[in-house]
């Protein structure tokens, strides 16, 4: 399946489309994986307005917000290259019908891997554009088969003290990171599980060796190092929204007409552009509104932020 939405974006606009376009190299990164059994596709998603101004693959990634290491972006990078992951593996529980431990390569070898060109927003009002590499979140979930009575999935990073000096300081934030979706969110075919990112495999310090992307959501609910997925009946306390929950809802959608108690979200700089070019209008649900705005059609967008 190609995943499209209006045109694609151009590989011109991408970060780094020369390492974009080196298809070989990104099957090989695959098969050092481990990955045996699945095909290697184009999916491209995108927004109606004018392209994006290109950035550096560098830039993406060093440009960082990993706080079980530092609050420092770019010291994110050297900070992360600690982290231990092989082997790998994800607690599956909850309400399914097949919960168990599995091994990271295991879920893998059942996917197709797939590349999806997609505008990635933070919080602090930048942005970016970046093509990972990984498959539908639905299609795992569907593989454990969720109870009827699933109504949410909740997403918990590794605690590893040893190697994340934040989480053994307890510093900020309550860890292990811990974030959620409604399930219908989950099940929506733009959210996806990454495990590559520019034709390789996903740098540490961007979330390996598995990551959420919801593109229309802002970049910390993309939680990194997923090594638990537990399906709920009741909606799960996200760190962010337990830490700070007047300024980070659980919901998290891009929206420039809700504003962060401390910053408006009308605008946003975009990474690689120019000293003099000028800010980028923030577009609603991160130009993605086509595709996920009946998810919320009921909602009041400003309460439910």
């Amino acid at each position: 399946m190609i995943i499209k939405t209006h045109k694609s974006i151009p590989s011109s606009e991408i970060t780094d489309p020369a390492v974009f376009k080196q298809r070989r190299q990104l099957i090989k990164a695959m098969l050092a994986l481990g990955i045996t059994g699945s095909g290697v596709y184009s999916g491209f998603a995108d927004a109606k307005e004018a392209p994006l101004t290109a950035t550096s693959a560098d830039i993406v990634k060093n440009h960082t917000n990993y706080y079980e290491f530092t609050y420092n972006k770019t010291d994110a990078t050297a900070l992360a290259q600690a982290l231990p992951i092989d082997p790998w593996s994800v607690e599956i529980t909850g309400e399914v019908e097949q919960p168990g431990v599995y091994h990271l390569e295991d879920l893998l070898s059942q996917q197709t891997l797939k590349e999806y060109i997609y505008r990635f927003r933070c919080v602090e009002a930048w942005s970016m554009v970046v093509p990972w590499v990984g498959f539908p979140l639905a299609s795992l979930l569907k593989k454990v088969k969720p109870l009827s009575s699933a109504q949410f999935v909740q997403f918990t990073t590794l605690f590893d003290p040893k190697s994340m000096p934040n989480q053994a300081d307890n510093r900020m934030l309550d860890w292990p990171y811990v974030e959620g979706l409604r399930m219908d969110e989950a099940m929506h075919p733009l959210t996806i599980l990454a495990t590559g990112m520019y034709g390789d495999s996903l740098p540490k310090q961007n979330g390996a060796p598995l990551r959420l992307v919801v593109p229309w959501k802002y970049g910390f609910k993309s939680i990194k190092a997923i090594v638990k997925i537990e399906l709920l009946k009741r909606a799960p306390l996200s760190t962010w929204s337990k830490s700070a929950p007047n300024d980070y809802g659980f919901y998290a959608n891009v929206n420039p007409d809700v504003p962060h108690p401390r910053w408006s979200q009308s605008s946003e700089r975009v990474l690689g552009a120019g000293f003099f070019t000028p800010r980028r209008k923030t577009q609603l649900f991160n130009g993605y509104a086509d595709e996920v705005a009946g998810l919320y059609s009921n909602m009041d967008l400003r309460h439910f932020f």
